[in-house]
């Protein structure tokens, strides 16, 4: 099966950019080996754009990017897509506000999954990007759409573009792929400033006005408008 023509071009320019943000999650040391992946939605269609499975970083192509719809099913590609297609399908059907997901096996941020314990809104950083504690997701199992449940059982009702599911990873989201890529970066950083903290003793915790005028000043004044 093959997409209608009149998406083909803007599938073309999603294929580009899913594939060059690839490189960004190598540059940050947020992947070993083949883990992780980078996936965008198609806008006003029900296709996503996924990284295939098990393909080399230094491999991956625009080309070899799978177009899937969004019961997770292959539109087009030569490659069997991620293993987290399912579950990000299911994202994209239930959070109709995000435009790419991202997943992580970020050293620090891991560590945090492997307690089950959500990372304290104890930096400004952490306030701007995530707007509270960065909070964990329950475990599931991989290759189904389980995961992708977990994820909006648990950020729909939060400020954080980033979840840490349960002795697993990260997944972020985001209005488009480039942006759940950023919270995924920032996730990982979030996470090994308040570890290290830690070490040294108990981080002081931000009040909460100050947690949300930190965020609404972040997402809505700071940068370039």
């Amino acid at each position: 099966m093959t997409v209608v023509s009149d998406v083909s071009e803007t599938i073309a320019g999603l294929r580009r950019e899913v594939c060059a943000l690839h490189e960004q999650l190598v540059r940050y040391q947020l992947v070993v080996w083949t883990a992780g992946n980078v996936s965008a939605r198609v806008p006003g269609h029900d296709l996503m754009v996924i990284k295939p499975s098990g393909v080399d970083y230094d491999a991956l192509t625009p080309e070899n990017m799978v177009v899937c719809d969004l019961q997770g099913r292959v539109v087009e590609g030569d490659h069997a897509p991620s293993s987290d297609t399912e579950a990000q399908a299911y994202v994209y059907r239930h959070l109709p506000h995000v435009g790419g997901v991202v997943h992580t096996h970020s050293s620090y941020a891991v560590a945090w999954a492997a307690r089950a314990e959500p990372i304290p809104c104890v930096t400004t950083m952490c306030a701007d990007e995530f707007g509270g504690d960065i909070p964990v997701g329950p475990f599931a199992i991989i290759g189904d759409d389980s995961i992708g449940r977990g994820i909006v059982d648990t950020l729909r009702e939060s400020r954080s573009p980033a979840v840490l599911m349960q002795n697993h990873g990260v997944f972020a989201i985001g209005p488009n792929a480039k942006a759940a890529v950023k919270a995924a970066v920032m996730c990982e950083d979030v996470a090994r400033s308040v570890h290290l903290a830690r070490q040294l003793g108990d981080p002081v915790p931000i009040d909460r006005r100050h947690v949300d005028a930190l965020h609404d000043r972040y997402q809505n004044a700071y940068g370039q408008h």
